[in-house]
């Protein structure tokens, strides 16, 4: 019988140039119930203002191997697993770098990647949002779990969660202060709208808000009547009984627009136009569907309205 390769954790790190990468994998490496005295390989991509202290870390069993882009190669890999035989690995990666270099090779047996952390400065966060959308979208996309740190009493939680939870759902959000105290992140959207009223009135700009927190909390949602302005999709699975109104929205970069909406059952539909603009008026039940792989917002139709374009068509996350 072939004898079974013993699994390697391997622990990945991203985020850009002071995002605080170094200080939490620092933090987590000196505590002994992390590593427990095991040998553990830190692999290093970029050196920052921070630097490890190399022996205090061999004191704990734990070797640094400081790697430029071109030795991100399942040769060098291998060298480093010879070299070493470590039990884990820890990978500091480069947030420049394309996250495809580290996560489309073949890497060496046993090596299994269990969590991926991306650290985010929250000062710096508006800045990289703004200017490098896409790339920081795929360090999002990519995460098992979110750290935004240097948390002030004035930082945006609420668009910092929405950032996160717009492109992977299934992160988890920590928010670390500037004293380094860390909080789990509930997950709950600040809403604009007022869901006791007797009509949810989504405003255009808040159709986004809308998903994503009824998406995640469809129990909020049930048996309350909301109204929004959407444009209608009618998918052939429905057979004339349901459509979909919805809207665009842009998640990171203009390649990345998708078409976000629930299913709406109503007699009208046949009436329907595909992209034409409607307000719908709806009661929401939680059911089951395929879109949704379980159970999520289901509208019934109360009144369907034709409505003109709003002024800005994309929705903007």
């Amino acid at each position: 019988m072939k004898k079974q390769e013993k699994e390697i954790p391997v622990f990945v790190f991203m985020g850009f140039l002071e995002g605080g990468k170094t200080q939490f994998c620092r933090e987590t490496l000196v505590d002994r119930d992390f590593t427990e005295g095991e040998p553990t390989l830190l692999i290093v991509t970029e050196e920052g203002i921070e630097e490890y202290d190399e022996a205090e870390l061999a004191k704990r069993n734990i070797s640094v191997a400081y790697l430029e882009e071109e030795e991100i190669n399942t040769d060098k890999l291998l060298d480093l697993q010879d070299e070493y035989n470590p039990k884990q690995v820890m990978i500091e990666y480069n947030g420049m770098w394309q996250l495809e270099r580290l996560f489309g090779i073949r890497v060496p047996k046993g090596w299994t990647i269990v969590q991926v952390i991306t650290l985010i400065d929250a000062t710096t966060f508006t800045v990289y949002n703004n200017n490098m959308k896409s790339l920081m979208a795929e360090h999002i996309q990519s995460a098992d779990m979110v750290v935004f740190n240097r948390c002030r009493d004035d930082s945006d939680i609420n668009t910092m969660r929405m950032a996160v939870k717009t492109i992977n759902r299934r992160a988890q959000i920590v928010f670390e202060n500037v004293n380094g105290q860390a909080q789990v992140d509930s997950g709950e959207i600040e809403i604009p709208y007022d869901l006791d009223a007797d009509v949810i009135e989504i405003e255009d700009e808040d159709f986004g808000i809308f998903y994503i927190d009824a998406s995640d909390n469809p129990e909020h949602y049930v048996d309350k009547v909301v109204k929004f302005k959407g444009q209608v999709y009618c998918p052939p699975q429905y057979k004339g009984k349901a459509f979909v109104p919805g809207r665009f929205a842009m998640t990171c970069c203009a390649e990345d627009i998708t078409f976000l909406g629930f299913k709406c059952v109503s007699l009208e539909t046949p009436n329907l136009k595909d992209r034409e603009w409607v307000n719908v008026t709806a009661k929401i039940k939680k059911e089951f569907y395929p879109e949704f792989e379980g159970d999520g917002p289901v509208l019934y139709a109360q009144k369907i309205e034709k409505a003109g374009r709003p002024e800005e068509e994309v929705v903007y996350f």
